[in-house]
């Protein structure tokens, strides 16, 4: 028995009835079933003949590529992060059966965020100022994926929706570029410093009471004229954008948790899907980093705890180590820090723990996970009972 493709029989129709040939139809219509040597015979030529007239010829049986589509800021850092994470997912799915075939495209939306430029964000109020947008129409089923910076993830998800997977972690710490490569300690009394986090402005002021936090908006680039062109003596940025984005060269110093506690998630990106979607979870699955994700769900549980949004000085920052006894045990340690917006207040506490539960080790995602979470709600509530829920409420009433 041979088989020959639909096409050439709708082509030839009159053709093949005049041939008187007994060739029928599948039910599935996309076949001709050929039941002799002398059929076959004469639908070779035919299908030459098809041929010689241009028509075109599709291979019914392809399977057609499954469209996925990752939704995204429009920035510069934004669609780098929404490109890396295609070009992640096309390794693994060339890895992986059932994958194969998928084409990834990549759609931009403008979130509130965005439109927001002519004053901070922490006036405007309201938690995920850079990810409503997005997470609605990965709800409305728009999109498949959506690629969020950590740090702009609120504590809560909308139901319906989960972190389908945290990559591997660029570097958390926040840094200072100045104007004449000037560290902290060495900017003058009275030095402009930029940002635009309540977080970075309340720890500087702590730090240095001397210097002067100024408000800046805009992109890497813009704020980086901005610095270049005077108006500021220092600029305060995330380390992992300008790393991100080949400008590491422009970093004067790296502020690690002793000198500016990170915020939660800083480094890290988040993958978005639907719960019910299990042909993406499967897939993102393949790019989860479990010693990113655990100190992440630390950190995440912490904000959520304490109800906050990454546009109030509130800052968590974990980190996996391998026991200083020398035994193979790893320990997770946790910093949190809640301050008043002039800086005047800070209250800070750190937590550490083992990743194990009656002396068995917790290498499985979920186990340590639940205890990172635990962990996180810990430390939140040790903050709040030394002071921080005051501090919180002052700047709700502010």
């Amino acid at each position: 028995m041979a088989v020959i493709h639909h096409r050439a029989h709708h082509a030839k129709a009159v053709t093949l009835q005049s041939l008187s040939l007994h060739a029928v139809l599948s039910p599935n219509r996309k076949v001709l079933v050929v039941r002799s040597r002398q059929q076959l015979h004469l639908l070779v030529h035919l299908a030459a003949a098809v041929q010689r007239q241009a028509v075109p010829h599709v291979e019914a049986d392809k399977t057609m590529a499954k469209i996925i589509k990752i939704g995204t800021r429009g920035s510069q850092l934004a669609l780098w992060q929404a490109h890396w994470v295609k070009s992640e997912l096309e390794r693994v799915a060339s890895q992986s059966i059932g994958y194969r075939d998928i084409c990834i495209e990549i759609i931009k939306i403008k979130t509130t965020g965005d439109q927001i430029t002519d004053r901070p964000l922490s006036m405007v109020g309201g938690k995920g100022l850079f990810v409503k947008e997005i997470e609605q129409q990965l709800l409305d089923q728009e999109i498949d994926i959506a690629v969020h910076s950590m740090k702009d993830m609120p504590g809560d998800l909308p139901e319906g929706l989960t972190v389908g997977a945290i990559p591997v972690r660029e570097n958390p710490f926040d840094v200072l570029i100045s104007r004449d490569n000037l560290c902290l300690d060495a900017l003058p009394s009275g030095a402009r410093i930029g940002t635009s986090s309540l977080r970075r402005a309340s720890q500087i002021r702590h730090a240095r009471p001397d210097i002067i936090p100024i408000s800046i908006r805009g992109n890497l680039d813009t704020r980086l004229r901005k610095l270049d062109a005077g108006e500021y003596d220092a600029i305060l940025l995330a380390a992992a954008g300008l790393i991100r984005l080949g400008m590491a060269e422009r970093i004067t110093q790296y502020l690690d948790e002793n000198i500016m506690v990170p915020a939660v998630g800083q480094g890290a990106l988040c993958i978005e899907s639907r719960q019910n979607d299990g042909y993406i979870s499967q897939i993102l699955r393949q790019l989860d980093e479990r010693v990113t994700r655990i100190p992440v769900e630390a950190e995440r549980s912490f904000l959520k705890r304490m109800e906050g949004s990454c546009h109030i000085p509130v800052a968590c920052f974990g980190k996996i180590v391998e026991n200083q006894d020398g035994s193979a045990r790893e320990q997770l340690i946790l910093t949190g820090l809640v301050a008043s917006e002039d800086g005047t207040e800070v209250i800070r506490e750190s937590l550490s723990c083992f990743l194990e539960r009656d002396g068995k080790e917790l290498p499985e995602i979920e186990g340590a996970s639940q205890a990172a979470q635990s962990m996180g709600i810990r430390l939140a509530d040790l903050l709040l009972m030394n002071g921080a829920d005051q501090i919180l409420e002052n700047l709700k009433n502010s």
